[in-house]
């Protein structure tokens, strides 16, 4: 069959009978790769080492699902009961992981990747927390301490002890959590955005991809609660219960005047 260069990648080499991802044939790759590994293979170009995928497949289960009280999961929710497939909800839930909800883990990757190579940590981080109101990946709404920082953070500062990692990020990020915490009753620790944030970082995805990577992990959480409510019956189903109503702060009730004829 004939080359043309209309498209050309290095991802992947498909022929009639053929197909290879990165140069593997894709045999090789179902019986000897995970699919954490190849997702690092699709976006690297090479297979990451056993432990570099244990550490971004820790990372991709952690942001799989958060519950209907996340935007994206009740939207994936609502799109179905509207009569749409399934491909459709999680587009739905997709298309509004943006800069509020689901954008924190690339932005915070783009802080620490100025801040890692910092003369003064200390100092650098109390520059910019006099120069920013809002630290991204810190801190929850609902979660007094996000479930899904420790064993996260844990399994970084252990790729670090066992040098799999440099941890340059990780120490980036604990400084911006001691800082935020300093004179505090309450800490304000990390949350899953941080914490996977430290993990991309160090595995050496670009920023852009930290946010690629989340949305793919909640992407499992959309099909699964979209799933979910195919099954339960509802038609329409709206943001709030059917016996409320939105909170209306417009003008009170007036009349218009009938238009002449």
């Amino acid at each position: 069959m004939e080359r043309s260069t209309w498209w050309t990648t290095a991802v992947s080499d498909i022929e009639p009978g053929s197909i290879r991802y990165r140069g593997y044939p894709v045999e090789e790759v179902i019986d000897g790769a995970s699919f954490a590994s190849t997702i690092w293979l699709l976006l690297r170009g090479e297979l990451p080492s056993p432990a570099q995928a244990r550490l971004l497949e820790r990372a991709l289960v952690a942001g799989a699902d958060h519950g209907p009280q996340a935007p994206s999961i009740a939207i994936a929710r609502m799109a179905m009961t509207c009569g749409v497939g399934v491909n459709n909800a999680m587009a739905s839930a997709i298309n509004v992981l943006g800069d509020v909800h689901g954008g924190a883990g690339e932005q915070l990757m783009e802080l620490l990747a100025d801040l890692v190579d910092a003369d003064d940590l200390p100092a650098a981080v109390a520059d910019v927390r006099g120069r920013l109101r809002y630290i991204p990946g810190f801190g929850h709404r609902f979660h007094p301490r996000d479930p899904r920082r420790d064993p996260l953070v844990g399994a970084v500062t252990r790729a670090v002890t066992d040098g799999v990692v440099a941890g340059r990020h990780l120490r980036v990020a604990l400084e911006i959590e001691r800082q935020l915490s300093e004179g505090r009753e309450r800490a304000v620790p990390m949350n899953i955005d941080g914490a996977t944030a430290i993990i991309y970082a160090e595995l050496g995805f670009a920023p852009a991809l930290g946010r690629g990577l989340f949305v793919l992990s909640r992407a499992v959480g959309a099909l699964a609660h979209a799933w979910e409510e195919s099954g339960s019956g509802a038609r329409n189903k709206g943001p709030v219960p059917r016996d409320q109503l939105a909170a209306y702060a417009g003008p009170p009730p007036r009349h218009l005047e009938p238009r002449g004829k």
